[in-house]
Order: C-alpha cells, then structure tokens, then sequence
C-alpha cells in the first residue's frame, strides 16, 4: 500500500477503498488525471507535482508563450488557476474576480463573476490584497472573498448556489486564503493576526453552506476541539486546558494564531493538515508563555474537526514567524523503515520532517544556513525542552524588551518561507523550496487593542544578510536528511509557488518577473522569461488537446511587494518590506497577468 501511496501522491484506487465520501472520491479521481488541475496544490497531499513530461529537460529550453489573459486587476496575484476538462478558472486579488474560460473555444470567457465588496475591507488586509486561489467540488467553484465572503458558483454558469460568512472585517478578519474540498465539507480558514483576531478553521456542508464545525487556534479546550486525554504534543496527551494555562487572563480571546495558509488531507488516515499564524500582538512582553496553539502544526478529523495531535513549532513567538506555510504529505524510507510522512517548512527557517500518522519529529533542520535567532532544535526524547527550539539571547526580543532595537536577526518576519508553496518530487524524492535570504531589525513597543485597528506593536526594517547582497534562493531539500542538495541564488526572495513535473523539470517564478524553469536533479538553469510584472503566483500545468501547457499569474505585490503594490515608500512601511525591497521598483511594475506557455508545433 505504501508504494502505491508513494506512486500516486495520495489518489491511488487503493486509497479510494479507505475513502468515505463520494464528493472525496470524485475529487481524488479527477485528481490522478494529470491533464487537468482541479485543486489549489494539484492534489490532497500538496505536492505541486505533474506526471506530464511532453515538456521536460531536454526540450523545455525550446518554451514560447502560447497565450495570455488580462484579469483587469492590479496589485498581488498569487495562487493559480484550475483547469478542469476544457475549462480554466482565473481568480484576482480585491476585488476577486472568477473568469471561466473555454480552452477549446478560442479561450472565449464563457462567465465571468465580480462580487461587490466593501473596500474598506482593503486596509484591515495585511500585506496586499491577496488571493491565494480558488476550489472546486460537487460542480461548484468556490472562492473565499476578501470581506470573508465564502462563495459557492455553478462551475458552468457563474450563478451563486450559496454563500456563507466567515468573519467580520469590522473587527479585523479578512479573507485571503484558498479553500479545501474534502469529502461533503469545504474548509476554509481566517486572516487578521495582525488586528487581534481569535483564529479558526471553519468546515462548511459542501450542498448547503451551513457551518458544521469550528476550530479555533486558541481557547478552552472545546473551542479548540481538543481531547485532553487523546490528543497528543511529540506523543504526550496534552492536558486539560492546554492552551489557557500558557496566556495571561483572557488574552486568548485577541490572540491571532490564523490560519491563512495552505490545508492538506490524507484520506486514508481522515486527517487534515494545516498550520496557525502569529500570536497577537508582537511585542512579546505583553503576552507571557508560550500562547499555545499559535505556531502550530495541527492534524484534525476531516468529520469532526477533533486535532489528534498537535505540534507548536516557535513556543512565545517573538519574531513573527507565522506557522501557516504548507504541509507537503509524502511517503519516503526513513533507517530503513516505511514511513508516512509529513514535510513543512516553516517561516522560522527550520524545515521539520514528521510522522503524519502520530506526528513524531523526526527531523528538525535550517534550510538557510543564515538562520541564528536559534541554534536547533532540542532532538533528545528525554530532554525537558524536547520539540522545542533553543533561542539565542542575542536574537530574542524578549529579553532586550520594548523600546530596544535588535539588530541582524534572520530570518526576517516574512521568513525563510512565506505562504509560496513548495514542491516534491518523488522521482527525485527532493522538495523544491522557494526562500527568502533575509534579516531583519526588529523594535517591539507597547500597543493597546482596540477591535477593528493594527495590533502589532513593533516596528521592522529588513535587508540581506551582512556581506552579501541577493534576497533569495531556490533550494532542492532532501528532508529525510534535512540537508540542502542545491540552491540557485536570487536578486529578491523568491516569493512563487514551484512546480516539479516528470519531465524532470522544475518551475518557478522570480519577483522581478521571470518564468524559470531549472533541471530537477541539477538545478541549472534551463530556460527563463520575463512576464509582464513580477510573480507571486503558483506555477501551474495541465494538458489540453493533446499539448502540454505552463500557467503562471504574474502581478507584483503581496508582503515582499508591497511597496510598488500599495504606492508605499516609508522603508518601515509594509511592516518593514518597502525599505527592504525598494530595488524591487527598477526591475518590474504593477500587472495582472496569466501568461501560458507550450512547446513550438512539430514543422
């Protein structure tokens, strides 16, 4: 079973035999058809990888665009399209346009839906407008709207079928996140740790709309829908009242822990896979103890939304490093031994490998040498601290305090790895990661909450690690090893989801605009192209009418490019990117475009 896991990322017909719901069925069917791309990451198990190999090392240097689409749209794109049979799905940022498109017909728009949302949903969203993408299930597209509008559209008609409300701008919340169609439930999570926000992961009935569960980040143990007894931390059961006994009087009720990243689901274990953001504010000072489950890997019963078990990865985060960076499910040999694994690499700079059945570490690594606000991870199962990172004085912004500037810590608040999804291949059994190569000052001040405004509490200022000058590396991981296998360097983070394919090629997208595409083994480079503005969005495949095709929304913006997105030229600004990547405006500017690339017909 292992090696049929292995074979076919989680969509094998020997995993439908321990599937339980038809809608869950369907989508792992339409899942293994490589032609299409009918989920945010390709598949359950968000690896990012194709079986096509019509395009591959040998002839990919030979790319040409095919066609391009404007959305009509300005500032960050991120995320990319579905392909479903010979349609195509394109979304946007604020105001989060759909556009269906008919890839047999011309790419005639076949329907297109624009909600009308409240704009001043726009300033209570952190770090550009975002959209990480749209879902689909049971016939439906679904798109998670920036006012946290979640939205049901007939996939062939645009016509609304539901529409379900997920938070409350007002107070903060936003929506930027993609949704995840597992079995009868779309689950969805909520934005807004920089506003004070108490953050959840919400299931909605795929047929209806209704809520059927919510499960906070942080809380009473049954707002969090924990067992104390059952639910486990490193295989420990983790008490009762978990998360209360770890905040100070009722600062979980303002506490973020978001979850605006990606979600992944095994079908075969009924566990799905997510992460939660910051703790709010972040200025540590005033949130003594380890704010659980902020900074935590969390696997949850896709029916019931019970964790069981948990895993805080940056215990009283004093740097903002967001834990919501993707979970990639794979299943690799560690020692000899089969084992179903779990792959995150989080915006700390550590990449951590776990036991996705019981959630076991084990591997806990940096994946830039550059990282020193720690020395490691405690790996010792006897040890008091193990599971948790050994924090070096010199970076800690707790212990210099408010009102003190901490210099040279890396990375910076966006990260070794923001949200920009990797990709793993099992050909090469390497990850493919997206980085940024940055530090950071970091100035935390006392900040009081009030609903709806900025509870940060620090001021930021980024730039390159001292003595060099690029941003950014494209890296191959081995995380059974938790050792680099190669790195490409770049002017700027790279801030676009890769892509691995079977044809031995690896995509990716650079900030200043370029479609790379770099040999899966080696990493050289094999062909570039510049698009209309930078990328930040996903790299997509999918075949239509027996050709292979390349997708790829350019649109500068999102936390690295907020300052050309937004017109910000303050260097704190952005919480602290414009200063940092200031250059960025000599390279590219605003766009939104999907651009589409093929081979040259055979002469």
């Amino acid at each position: 079973m292992r090696k049929v896991l292995m074979a076919t990322y989680l969509g094998s017909a020997a995993m439908l035999a321990v599937g339980s719901a038809s809608a869950n069925d369907e989508l792992i069917k339409m899942s293994q058809n490589p032609k299409d791309w009918v989920m945010p990451a390709g598949d359950y198990a968000n690896t990012r990888y194709s079986k096509l190999n019509q395009i591959n090392a040998q002839n990919v240097g030979k790319l040409q665009v095919a066609w391009t689409f404007s959305t009509g749209v300005l500032r960050g794109h991120e995320g990319g399209p579905l392909i479903i049979g010979n349609m195509m799905y394109v979304h946007t940022p604020f105001p989060n346009k759909v556009y269906a498109i008919d890839l047999s017909n011309e790419n005639k728009i076949v329907w297109k839906y624009e909600p009308k949302q409240d704009p001043n949903v726009i300033p209570v969203m952190c770090c550009d407008t975002v959209n990480r993408g749209l879902s689909y299930g049971d016939g439906k597209i679904i798109l998670h709207q920036a006012d946290t509008n979640l939205v049901a559209l007939d996939a062939k008609t645009g016509k609304v079928e539901w529409s379900a409300t997920n938070g409350n701008p007002a107070k903060g919340e936003t929506g930027t996140s993609a949704a995840l169609v597992v079995k009868d439930k779309v689950l969805v999570g909520i934005s807004g740790g920089e506003f004070g926000v108490q953050c959840h992961v919400t299931a909605y009935d795929l047929k209806s709309g209704k809520q059927v569960w919510r499960a906070f980040s942080e809380g009473p143990d049954d707002q969090i829908k924990v067992d104390p007894a059952k639910t486990t931390s490193l295989g420990k059961p983790i008490g009762a009242d978990s998360s209360l006994k770890t905040w100070q009087g009722d600062q979980w009720k303002i506490g973020g822990g978001c979850t605006w990243g990606w979600m992944s689901f095994d079908p075969a274990l009924n566990l799905v896979y997510y992460g939660s953001g910051n703790p709010s504010t972040w200025n540590p000072k005033q949130r003594p103890g380890d704010n659980k489950w902020s900074m935590t890997i969390f696997a949850r019963d896709a029916d019931t939304g019970m964790a069981k078990w948990v895993y805080q990865m940056t215990p009283h985060d004093e740097w903002d490093y967001d834990g919501v960076n993707e979970m990639i499910l794979s299943d690799q040999q560690i020692n000899g031994q089969p084992r179903k694994l779990l792959t995150h690499f989080d915006r700390n700079g550590l990449a951590y490998t776990m036991d996705r059945e019981n959630g076991e570490l084990l591997v806990a690594e940096k994946y830039d040498p550059k990282v020193n606000w720690t020395s490691g991870v405690d790996m010792d199962k006897n040890s008091a601290t193990y599971g948790r990172p050994k924090v070096l004085d010199a970076a800690s912004t707790d212990k210099a305090g408010e009102d003190h500037n901490v210099k040279g810590i890396c990375p910076a608040a966006l990260g070794t790895k923001d949200e920009q999804p990797a990709a793993y291949s099992p050909d090469t059994q390497l990850f493919y990661v997206p980085t940024n190569h940055v530090c950071m000052d970091y100035e935390p001040f006392k900040v009081s909450y009030t609903a709806g405004q900025p509870y940060v509490g620090a001021t930021l200022s980024m730039y390159p690690p001292a003595g060099e000058t690029h941003m950014g590396n494209f890296i191959a991981w081995d995380g059974k090893t938790g050792k680099i296998v190669w790195s490409n360097k770049e002017q700027f983070s790279v801030w676009s989801g890769a892509l691995a394919t079977a044809g031995g090629v690896v995509f990716y997208g650079t900030l200043e605009g370029y479609l790379k595409a770099v040999d899966a083994k080696s990493g050289k480079e094999l062909y570039k192209f510049k698009t209309p503005s930078g990328i930040i969005g996903n790299v997509t495949t999918y075949e239509n009418g027996g050709k292979q095709y390349v997708a790829v929304l350019s649109g500068v913006g999102g936390w690295a490019g907020i300052g050309l997105a937004a017109g910000l030229t303050d260097p704190t600004a952005g919480l602290g990117a414009v200063g940092g990547y200031a250059a960025l405006s000599n390279y590219t500017a605003l766009g939104g475009t999907l651009t589409v690339f093929s081979l040259p017909a055979a002469n």
